[in-house]
């Protein structure tokens, strides 16, 4: 009797042991599936959240433009893959700012600028291809896109003034204290200051023929200050840290780009085109 009880309690705690082998055993493997296993419903709601953000879509352009003269071919087969990459550049920054600002983000900080850039790169290829021949008009209601979500299009005009081609006429705005022409358009609101270095005193001598379309142009500058300085006001609160970067400043600059580009282009058709200008492009929030 007392040889059987030691071997008893031998085989129960044996069997004890392995039993909670088993289990052990069983929440490892259990937990090693969990593990390797994607949440169905996570993955879901990540693949909702990518859809959400919607498509950016355009007219397409090619497909308007008049027969191309071959001196013009190769400079308007680049424009025309720069709006491609406009395009794609935009769609990008839908998705990496999910989230930010308020509702009218997506126009202000994508949508618009969009338009504006497309704006200067079709007005190019216009000027390109009436070089040789006719100058198409008309090609600038192009430049809208809008943002499709769910089958919805959601977009439409940039209700600030844009930068709408060579032919454009510059509005006064009474917000501007000074003109670029005097030294750079600096209007202070208690949302800081954007600052824009002077353009007509780096231009070299204006042909007499150039100067109406150069003056123009310059005026544009002064409507273009004007109207950012207004949409930093108005915005106040809005975004993260680099808000005012990517939807102020940031489409501004491209906005002065192409308008110097412009004054550049008046002036060389009747004497050297000056080069560097691009340099005065970029413009600075002060507070």
């Amino acid at each position: 009797m007392s040889r059987a009880l030691p071997k008893y309690n031998k085989r129960r705690v044996v069997f004890i042991g392995g039993a909670a082998a088993v289990v052990l055993s069983g929440a490892v493997i259990a937990g090693s599936a969990l593990a390797g296993t994607p949440d169905k419903s996570s993955t879901a709601q990540s693949a909702r959240t990518l859809a959400d953000t919607g498509t950016i879509s355009c007219p397409d352009v090619k497909s308007q433009l008049p027969a191309v003269p071959a001196s013009a071919q190769a400079e308007v087969d680049r424009n025309l893959a720069l709006l491609d990459t406009q395009i794609a550049e935009a769609n990008k920054r839908l998705v990496d700012t999910v989230g930010q600002g308020g509702a009218n983000f997506v126009q202000n900080a994508i949508l618009g600028p969009l338009k504006d850039k497309r704006t200067s790169t079709i007005d190019r290829i216009a000027i390109a291809i009436g070089r040789q021949g006719t100058k198409p008009t008309g090609l600038d209601s192009l430049a809208t896109c809008a943002l499709s979500t769910g089958g919805t299009d959601v977009g439409g005009t940039e209700t600030g003034g844009t930068d709408t081609g060579a032919t454009d006429t510059a509005t006064p705005n009474a917000t501007a204290s000074a003109t670029d022409a005097a030294g750079g358009t600096d209007t202070t609101t208690a949302a800081g200051t954007i600052s824009c270095p002077d353009v007509k005193s780096q231009l070299p001598a204006v042909p007499a023929s150039a100067q109406a379309e150069v003056d123009r142009n310059l005026a544009l500058l002064d409507t273009q200050i004007a109207e950012a300085n207004k949409r930093l006001v108005d915005t106040v609160g809005q975004g993260g840290a680099n808000f005012v970067q990517n939807a102020i400043l940031g489409p501004l600059k491209d906005k002065r780009t192409s308008t110097i580009d412009r004054i550049a282009i008046a002036i060389g058709r009747q004497g050297t085109k000056p080069s560097g200008l691009d340099s005065l492009a970029a413009c600075t929030l002060t507070k």
